[in-house]
């Protein structure tokens, strides 16, 4: 991607502007965003969605008993002519290919940040109250107008004893209606209220943002694996390269130590060896990087894959001069250096030339040169792919 090209999405910014002036700095309201926008999914299709199993769902009402908040599925939303509602759908990209493709039109923040497109649908005034998030988020109008009003305020303190988190002293600073095909991009923990006016429906094209302290307990279980790998007791994921923590299969030995006068007091003896034990384990950025691409293409307990019958090919013997290799809507595939990871797996081939562009671009031309120049393993794995569901490959 070229990230020094002005985009429409962004207002005529490029991404280098963006990422440099707005991203987790400030907000910014970008008219026609997306020209004569029309959602993939109508409401009434968001009113199906919501009654799935497999689709993670809320529904927020506010009348004059106050707010009040329950999960799905549900079997029935209330009607567009009751006012104060909202539901919400998490996650639909894993179930609409136009929707997964409108989230990878961001692609201009690293695939490691972006999280999902959660879209909802409101009655007029309907709304989930102000509140902030502790994420970067882009709201994209998509049917019907939203009032937004936003704040950089710096309390944010809660209303207590609510089912949701609502601002006790929200004092908006800017206030706007947006229109079809319009956005706002929201900074972490900046304050905002958007109220349905009329039947409404708004895509939210959310980031992660990880807390230090799940990082760094992430790294800690990624060393606590190693160490196992060099015990021979691991059955993880890590398929390459195998890197194995320090030795750490001697026993504890403490010859010569005294009597204990006091039975119940921990030996310093012991305490200074699990010291020295941890401290021989390496937190480097091999570690990091295994950790990470496992964490980040970990798949969602709703992601679903269905292999077609026409996928069933041997790339390792019969790789198709025309066509196109694609990832599925729900693949998570990323890479460092020599290091590829997709859907919660190490994969058990280096990332080549070609894997990184399957990666980036989240297709290959058959008729490419990468393509036809691809490997035996490289070729068995990608089969083993298209099986899992995980690729698929059309002709046109």
């Amino acid at each position: 991607m070229r990230t020094d090209q002005p985009l429409e999405l962004l207002g005529g910014l490029t991404p280098d502007e963006f990422m440099r002036d707005y991203w987790q700095r400030k907000p910014l309201l970008i008219r026609g965003a997306i020209p004569n926008f029309t959602p993939s999914l109508s409401i009434h299709d968001i009113r199906a969605l919501v009654r799935r199993d497999e689709v993670e769902s809320r529904l927020i009402i506010k009348d004059d008993t106050g707010w009040s908040m329950k999960t799905g599925p549900f079997k029935r939303l209330p009607p567009l002519k009751q006012k104060g509602w909202t539901a919400l759908a998490q996650s639909v990209d894993l179930h609409d290919d136009a929707t997964a493709a409108l989230m990878h039109r961001f692609r201009f923040i690293s695939d490691a940040r972006l999280d999902d497109a959660m879209i909802s649908i409101a009655s007029d005034g309907g709304g989930v109250g102000p509140h902030f998030d502790s994420y970067d988020v882009f709201l994209l109008q998509a049917h019907g107008r939203r009032r937004w009003r936003i704040s950089r305020q710096q309390d944010l303190s809660l209303e207590p004893g609510l089912p949701l988190k609502i601002l006790r002293h929200f004092r908006h600073e800017q206030e706007f209606v947006l229109e079809p095909g319009d956005m706002l991009y929201l900074p972490p923990h900046a304050a905002h209220d958007g109220v349905a006016i009329g039947d409404c429906m708004t895509v939210s094209i959310g980031f992660r943002a990880p807390t230090l302290a799940t990082l760094a307990c992430g790294m800690l279980s990624a060393a606590a694996d190693q160490v196992m790998a060099n015990l021979g007791d691991f059955n993880g994921l890590y398929a390459y390269p195998l890197i194995p923590g320090p030795d750490l299969s001697e026993t504890f030995k403490d010859p010569g130590a005294p009597a204990a006068s006091h039975p119940a007091r921990l030996p310093d003896t012991l305490i200074e060896a699990a010291v020295d034990a941890a401290a021989r384990i390496r937190f480097d950025q091999t570690l990091a990087t295994r950790f990470l691409g496992q964490w980040l293409t970990e798949l969602s307990p709703n992601a679903y894959f269905e292999p077609s019958s026409d996928e069933l090919l041997d790339l390792a013997s019969d790789l198709p001069r025309n066509g196109r290799l694609a990832l599925d809507r729900c693949s998570r595939l990323i890479y460092k250096d020599k290091m590829l990871f997709i859907n919660g797996e190490a994969a058990a081939v280096p990332a080549s030339p070609a894997l990184k562009e399957l990666a980036d671009e989240r297709r290959l031309d058959c008729a490419s040169a990468l393509v036809q120049g691809l490997g035996g393993d490289e070729r068995a794995m990608l089969t083993q792919w298209l099986d899992d569901g995980w690729l698929h490959y059309t002709q046109a």
